[in-house]
């Protein structure tokens, strides 16, 4: 039996250990750094970015690095993450996993399509490992982000980045639960003025928007689509006139197409 001074030695040791610290950082740092060098706007105003992913390819270990931080983290200590914490945290799990993913097999594919097969697409694959699980890209969004034991947070489309030139930017920074709020809004508005994914035509009276809009409807105000919108009608940049029509749902609301290729800087 230990005495209570070589107990106290002990208990500090075990405090001291890197175990005993694996909670990640919550500011996300070694995954804004990657981002900061690898991930490219494509325009002034930030509408959409492109990713490096040859350079980011030399960074793997540093990725890998990251990724391995996020695993540690236990459940209790998630569980003990204020929520923009843990909102942001499966955001910046997704989106660094989904660079793995094509890293994994870059330059190989034109489109992350291609890193599925027949029987498994590639968001179904489980190579994820979080909270002592191992999980597929879907299982973050739609069980933990999304659904029943999610956050309720229709955004966060904005901020989930599916490698693909059709999705929300791969924002050029990490999400923090300090910053969330801000960031969130800041994508939706850079999501919603990209007039490549979203648009409005004043002359036939059609919002043009993404699919994201129709395969996640319920997810915005509950499928009330022009609802939701009206927050951020000024990134449609509908005038007066346009806005009160849109209150009134004299909008007729089309999907546009879903561009799938790989959003690479070497992709043109």
């Amino acid at each position: 039996m230990l005495r209570l001074p070589h107990l106290l030695i002990a208990l500090s040791a075990l405090l001291a250990s890197p175990a005993a610290h694996a909670a990640a950082d919550r500011t996300h740092a070694a995954w804004t750094a990657l981002l900061a060098k690898h991930v490219k706007l494509e325009d002034t105003e930030g509408h959409a970015s492109r990713v490096d992913y040859a350079a980011f390819a030399r960074d793997r270990a540093a990725l890998r690095a990251y990724l391995g931080e996020l695993a540690r983290v236990t459940p209790l200590e998630f569980a003990a993450l204020p929520r923009a914490d843990r909102i942001a945290f499966w955001i910046n799990a997704y989106n660094a996993a989904t660079v793995e993913l094509i890293l994994g097999e870059y330059p190989k594919h034109a489109s992350i399509r291609d890193y599925g097969s027949l029987l498994r697409s590639p968001w179904k694959r489980p190579f994820v490992r979080l909270l002592g699980e191992t999980l597929t890209l879907d299982q973050i969004e739609h069980e933990r982000l999304r659904g029943a034991h999610g956050y309720g947070e229709p955004r966060v489309h904005f901020a989930l980045n599916c490698a693909s030139i059709g999705c929300p930017m791969l924002r050029e920074e990490a999400y923090t639960g300090a910053k969330l709020e801000v960031q969130l809004d800041e994508q939706s508005v850079r999501f919603l003025s990209d007039r490549t994914r979203n648009r409005a035509d004043p002359d036939s009276g059609e919002l043009v928007l993404s699919p994201i809009f129709d395969w996640y409807r319920d997810d915005f105000a509950g499928g009330d689509l022009p609802r939701f919108l009206a927050r951020f009608a000024a990134a449609l940049v509908l005038d007066e006139r346009e806005r009160r029509r849109f209150a009134e749902r004299e909008w007729d609301i089309e999907l546009g197409d879903y561009d799938w290729r790989l959003n690479d800087v070497a992709r043109r």
